[in-house]
């Protein structure tokens, strides 16, 4: 009985319904009947249709089948029977329906041209080839032919006709010269489909004598060769009356104008034409114009457009291609040719006729006795095909008649068929393009279900994809499939899972849990077979670290990363490629685990590297790019044009950017003739640019190269281009820094910044070097020198200003007019010295000096300033032993007064003022003497404790080496220190002045004291000096400490004491490492006592004792310095009012930095 379809192709049911069941199609893709089951023939392989043979080789005619049981095979020729036997060259292969002609030994191919047809046969039916057509090839040699010389003349369009030998199949045309070189092509000579070479308009160039055209016969491996073509291409004017009297009309090829024309159509001709194609083929329109200038091509579908994924441009658009065609593509093309002096265009009309084809091919068909079926037949093409039956190879309509067959056109219905209904069908769809042939057979069989998947079967997937399980299976009636998990699972339903038609299940997206045991069970009203499959869920390769885009300079090292994480239970292999093929077999190439290296990178070496990681089941890829970068290539091709006397056009061609965009160029020339091999910068322009308009310099021997310039750099030069020598002109410039100063009181020296060679302009550089008194009413002097940049006048006045100006010249001209400028004659020392001068104390330190200003005229010279000398007035031990020592100070411009800092209190000073110019000072003003008033004094040079007793102590000390004034008297402050290091109560003491020793008597005994110690003048307390001493030890004390310390129990209480010390200590050092105060500092800040306050500089009060670290005894206290800085409070003068000395003036905090003169007054 007939296998029912009971459900479509997939059924999706709602979960928790009946099971997943799923009633396959009798469809040959998911239902073969195994070989070892009874079954007519299948043709398995055949020749082609259309069988093109190589007539030097023997004949293979393929045709193979399958059947249970095997075929038989017979063969007919042009349509009788073919009997082999008869024929010696012929044998067919063994167990195979395969022909052999044995045309090498003996006999011709032409013998065996015709129409050939197979037919397999067995004991259920017999299945046909197609109608094989067997031709041999064919490699016609050129009729011989004589050719004359084309002559044709400038301008004019030819046509070199090929003409090729008809082959089989048409060969391949090509034109070439006698040197096998193929000849250039353009859009205005180009090769139409038909094989001609078409020239829109000939220029002389195209003369030649080898024009030959070649015909390629694939199929036999051979090319022909047409006889060459020579062709002339004159100009009108090249001939002469007499020439061109002795020439006929036909010696000139056409008859066309050489002048300029609008295009016409070589190909195809008039305003249209028809073209046919057939679908599927390639559609190939043509149009080639001539004309002068050379026609452009357009081509354009009229109501449509041209398709855009299948329409190619050949030929310089002359061809317009369409692949794959369709009948849509049928319509009008017009092709349109265009140059200046107009336009032309011809239309196509394009039909498009289809061979058949198949729309439901006929399938084989497996029916159970009593079943019902059909086969269906059906097919398309213009013309419409007609359908035709055969049953074993013969018309259905004089087969046998059966009925369970019923014909309706395309289809042949079944209906409870019988084991004698098994037979071959055939299907021919035919129109006047050609035909279709399909067999198809019906097998009529009772058999259980079976199923070919192997049992057991492992399938291993990688979560998150899809996995199928196959289940291949046959069965007549058609089997019905069922899917379970686990062995005690329920039907598999199809809201989670897909059942296809040929049995397999399709899990959409497996996960861990779809791992285990699935079983697929076939059944018919026959019985019943099942399988397993086990399904095992992987976990997907990865790659977690990818490759980065690199961008590296030439010979650097790069490295790509790629580190991949995968299944345990999978072994990856990781593979680098580049630019999707192998890396290069190359040293510099250095793999390992997760990285690729690449060495000293070269410019190949850019591109795309990819990761590629491979496991059995999965692969994963990650890709980056390596830019290999590099300064520019250095420009080549330089090129000057435009050559005018003071601008020139450079061009150039830009080297390889290596990777890196340029971003200018930078122009530099040489002068030759000036100074050869010097190079200097010209201009710089945008790096999309070529050219450079140049601006030039007259009488310069230009040479100019350029340097390319990128991110990474600058190239190497350019080669130098061609010199460039330009016209010399007067010169465009004067000489610049123009001066005149006189060296001497009756000279002027007038210099200047010559011109170099390059801004000379031209041979015979000169200068005219021009002089007159600015207040004078004389002429202007002139003097022409050249080679030089100084000219002296001489006898001039002291100190008058000269109007000057210097102008260039040469043997071209002169330089425009030149700038004046205002100078000087020489200078001579001063005559009068500064009057007026008087002298202002402002303290101790400081004193203001005025003076009236000299007259002008009597400066004989620029004023500079004027200069204080003042010196301290020595004694005469001192002047004995060296010179007086001098303090100079200057003060700028025009001033009339001025401070001096720095002076010793309580002194005697003499000074004079002098006024400066260029060339010197001038006569000294009379000396004036001032004197200081007192100040305070510097500490006492020393102090120093004598003749310790047990109640007395005595000091001796010398005085203050600055006393800066008179002695008053000293002050002596003291106080005790206890074995705890506090300070006891403070004891003032007032000593006479002349006094250098005394007693302190009424002392503590075995007491440490601390001294401070400082002189006094009427301007005040100088700077202190400390030092510190010890009374000594009463004798019956000492000797009774000297009994206890020989008792036991004291020795114990000390070395407890000492242990107490001990601990002490270290908790003391531990807290002044973590940043706490000394013991003894802390006691101090805990008992301020207001007497005992910080003794500061200026009112002589005490400082603030303190301890060393390791408790020694106090050292001396430093001495403050003895001189004093000048306070802003002293003088309401600013500081320009403070000269500078003769090397320096005043730092910023107006301390006084001076030069010290041994000069006499």
């Amino acid at each position: 009985m007939q296998l029912k379809i009971m459900m479509p192709k997939k059924k999706h049911l709602s979960a928790g319904r009946a099971p997943l069941i799923l009633f396959l199609c009798q469809m040959i893709s998911a239902l073969e009947v195994p070989l070892d089951l009874v079954q007519p023939p299948t043709i398995t392989q055949q020749s082609p249709k259309d069988y093109i043979i190589d007539p030097r080789e023997n004949i293979v005619i393929q045709c193979e089948a399958k059947g249970k049981p095997p075929p038989s095979f017979s063969w007919t020729r042009n349509g009788t029977h073919f009997d082999i036997d008869k024929d010696p060259l012929v044998t067919m292969k063994s167990g195979s329906g395969t022909l052999t002609v044995n045309i090498m030994s003996e006999g011709k191919a032409e013998t065996y041209e015709g129409v050939y047809q197979c037919t397999a046969r067995n004991e259920r039916g017999a299945a046909i080839s197609n109608n094989i057509v067997i031709r041999p090839s064919r490699s016609p040699l050129w009729t011989k032919e004589k050719l004359e010389r084309i002559t044709l003349r400038n301008g004019q369009s030819l046509v070199l006709p090929c003409r090729p030998p008809v082959g089989l199949p048409p060969p391949i045309i090509f034109w070439m010269d006698n040197s096998f070189q193929r000849l250039p092509q353009s859009e205005r000579v180009s090769q139409g489909l038909n094989g001609d070479l078409y020239f829109s308009n000939v220029l002389p160039e195209d003369t030649r004598e080898d024009y030959i055209c070649y015909a390629r016969f694939n199929h036999t491996q051979t090319i022909q060769q047409k006889q060459p073509i020579s062709v002339k291409v004159i100009s009108v004017d090249e001939l002469n009356d007499t020439i061109a009297a002795n020439l006929s009309d036909t010696e000139f090829y056409g008859a066309k104008s050489h002048r300029e024309r609008p295009p016409t159509f070589l190909t195809p001709e008039g305003n249209a034409s028809r073209k046919e194609e057939l679908r599927g083929n390639v559609l190939s329109l043509e149009c080639i114009a001539e004309g002068l200038p050379t026609p452009i091509i357009y081509w354009i579908k009229e109501d449509g457009t041209l398709p855009i994924n299948r329409t190619f441009y050949r030929n310089f658009k002359k061809t317009l291609q369409i692949v794959q065609v369709t009948e849509a593509d049928s319509g009008n093309y017009q092709c349109i040719a265009k140059n200046a002096l107009g336009a032309i265009h011809h239309i196509i009309s394009v039909t498009v006729k289809a061979a058949p084809y198949w729309i439901i091919a006929p399938q084989n068909l497996v029916l159970s006795p009593g079943e019902d079926g059909t086969l269906i037949c059906r097919a398309n093409g213009n013309p419409k095909p007609r359908i035709s039956w055969l049953l074993n190879g013969v018309l259905i309509e004089i087969a046998p008649d059966d009925p369970s067959r019923k014909i309706d056109g395309d289809t042949i219905i079944f209906s409870n068929v019988q084991e004698r209904s098994s037979a071959v069908y055939q299907c021919n769809a035919s129109n006047e393009y050609g035909y279709l042939l399909a067999n198809a057979f019906v097998n009529v069989l009772a058999e259980p279900p079976r199923i070919f998947t192997s049992a057991d079967t492992l399938y291993q997937v990688i979560a998150n994809r899809p996995a199928l399980l196959d289940c291949a299976f046959f069965g007549s009636p058609l089997p019905t499939i069922e899917w379970f998990k686990g062995a005690k699972g329920s039907a598999l339903r199809e809201d989670i899972y897909v059942l296809h038609e040929n049995g397999t299940l399709e899990i959409p997206v497996a996960q861990k849990d779809s791992t285990g045991t699935y079983t697929c069970v076939a059944r018919n009203k026959l019985g019943m077979a099942k399988n397993d499959i086990h399904l095992e869920i992987k976990d997907p390769t990865r790659i977690i670290k990818q490759p980065e885009y690199a961008v590296v300079q030439r010979g650097s090292t790069v490295s790509f990363e790629c580190i991949v994480k995968h299944d345990h239970t999978l072994i990856p292999t990781v593979t680098w490629l580049k630019d999707h093929g192998e890396l290069p077999s190359d040293r510099r190439f250095t793999v390992d685990k997760d990285h690729l290296v690449v060495a000293d990178v070269s410019d190949d070496d850019g591109g795309t590297y990819t990761c590629v990681a491979n496991t059995t089941l999965d692969s994963v890829s990650a890709s980056a790019v390596l830019s290999v970068v590099d300064v520019p290539n250095p420009p080549f091709d330089l090129e000057l044009t435009d050559q005018l006397d003071r601008s020139v056009q450079l061009s150039w061609t830009p080297g390889d950017d290596n990777n890196s965009p340029i971003t200018k160029f930078i122009i530099e020339y040489e002068d030759a003739m000036h100074e050869p091999g010097l190079w200097h910068h010209q201009t710089e322009v945008p790096g999309a640019q070529t050219t450079a308009q140049l601006k030039l310099s007259p009488y310069v021997n230009y040479s100019f190269r350029v340097m390319a310039v990128n991110s990474l750099g600058r190239s190497l030069p350019s080669e130098a281009s061609e010199q460039y020598l330009t016209k010399a002109a007067e010169p465009d410039k004067n000489p610049t820094a123009v001066e005149g100063l006189g060296s001497e009181p009756d000279n002027l020296v007038i210099t200047w910044k010559p011109l170099n060679g390059f801004e000379s302009n031209g041979p015979g550089l000169q200068y005219k070097v021009s002089w007159r008194q600015k207040d004078g009413d004389d002429e202007w002097t002139s003097m022409v020198v050249a080679g030089v940049s100084k000219y002296i006048v001489s006898g001039t006045p002291t100190f008058v200003p000269y109007l000057i100006k210097v102008q260039a010249l040469n043997d071209a001209g002169f330089a425009p007019e030149p700038a004046v400028v205002l100078g000087h004659s020489g200078e001579d020392l001063p005559m009068v010295a500064p009057g007026n001068v008087h002298v202002n104390v402002v303290n101790s330190t400081l004193a203001e000096v005025h003076w009236d200003p000299v007259p002008l005229k009597s400066i004989r010279g620029h004023l500079q300033g004027y200069r204080i000398y003042y010196w301290k007035a020595q004694s005469s031990s001192t002047r004995n032993r060296r010179h007086i020592e001098k303090k100079i100070l200057t003060f700028q411009g025009s001033k009339t007064h001025g401070m001096l800092p720095g002076l010793e209190p309580f002194s005697h000073y003499t000074l004079n003022v002098r006024v400066v110019n260029g060339k010197g000072e001038g006569p000294a003003s009379p000396d004036r003497v001032f004197n200081t008033p007192e100040g305070v004094p510097s500490a006492p040079s020393s102090l120093k404790i004598v003749n310790p007793t047990l109640d007395s102590l005595t000091l001796e000390w010398e005085p203050p080496s600055h006393p800066n004034g008179i002695l008053t008297e000293y002050t002596l402050k003291y106080q005790p220190i206890n074995s705890t290091h506090e300070l006891g109560p403070l004891v003032d003491l007032k000593i006479p002045a002349n006094k250098t020793r005394w007693t302190l008597k009424n002392l503590n005994f075995s007491t440490r004291y601390k001294f401070y110690f400082y002189a006094q003048t009427v301007a005040g307390s100088g700077s202190q000096i400390t030092e510190e001493a010890i009374t000594t030890m009463d004798e019956a004390m000492a000797s009774r400490q000297v009994d206890i310390a020989t008792q036991g129990w004291f020795i114990g209480l000390m070395c407890a004491v000492a242990l107490l010390i001990l601990i002490l200590l270290i908790v003391c050092f531990i807290r002044r490492n973590k940043g706490g105060k000394y013991p003894v500092k802390e006691k101090e800040d805990a008992h301020a006592d207001p007497e005992i306050q910080p003794m500061k500089e200026d009112d002589g009060t005490f400082g603030e004792y303190s301890d060393a670290e390791d408790h020694k005894p106090l050292k001396k206290g430093s001495r403050t310095p003895s001189d004093r800085t000048v306070k802003k409070e002293d003088s309401d003068d600013s500081l320009v009012d403070y000269g500078e000395g003769v090397n320096g003036q005043f730092n910023e905090d107006g301390s006084f930095i001076g030069q010290y003169s041994d000069q006499p007054f």
